[in-house]
């Protein structure tokens, strides 16, 4: 469905590949073009009432965004997204307990080559005769190489992305909007102060 989507604008909505769940190496924009066609690319899929709860979830995560996106923001549009963010987030919960539930979901054909590889490395490693900088523990020599079916999966929350989400308000409130500043600037500051402290150490 994503790539029936006809593009919008001077690069505002691009095509998107043939499976968008194949993506890889995904920038800011390819995000929010996903995002922002969710809608229509996901209507109707589930059956009701997870149809519904889908989007819901998907409208209240496009709205979060614009909020959040804001080039200019007040004290009344701080506290709608602050409340949003609760919002959002009890959502995603809902959608976890009573939809992602009632469906089994395995991993994606590049995730699973992906672990096969990972497992390969640290069967390698375990088996080196040299003592590696990132010792293996000895549960990793008994994984099998190859995988024979992907592994069932699940929506996972715990992730730090989620997690700083409702630090965004505050750090909003602190260093201003999000389109003021980037990790650039925090990239800077470590690469100077790794600098200054070579500098003092040396002799």
């Amino acid at each position: 469905r994503y790539r029936e989507i006809s593009t919008f604008g001077r690069g505002t909505i691009r095509a998107f590949a043939s499976n968008s769940s194949e993506m890889k190496k995904l920038a800011a924009r390819d995000f929010e073009d996903l995002l922002q066609c969710a809608i229509p690319t996901f209507e109707g899929l589930l059956s009701e009432p997870h149809n519904k709860r889908l989007m819901k979830l998907l409208y209240r995560t496009a709205e979060w965004h614009a909020l959040a996106k804001l080039r200019m923001h007040t004290d009344g549009t701080l506290s709608i997204l602050d409340e949003l963010t609760v919002e959002l987030g009890k959502l995603l919960r809902q959608f976890r307990d009573l939809t992602c539930s009632q469906f089994h979901t395995v991993e994606l054909p590049r995730e699973v080559s992906a672990r096969t590889r990972r497992q390969i490395r640290q069967r390698a490693a375990a088996t080196a005769p040299m003592p590696s900088p990132h010792p293996v523990p000895p549960a990793a020599r008994s994984i099998p190489l190859e995988p024979t079916l992907p592994t069932a999966t699940g929506l996972n929350l715990s992730t730090v992305k989620l997690h700083f989400l409702g630090d965004y308000v505050q750090h909003i409130r602190q260093f201003g909007t999000t389109d003021s500043y980037s990790t650039q600037i925090v990239c800077g500051h470590y690469y100077k102060y790794q600098i200054i402290t070579y500098i003092d150490r040396s002799p």
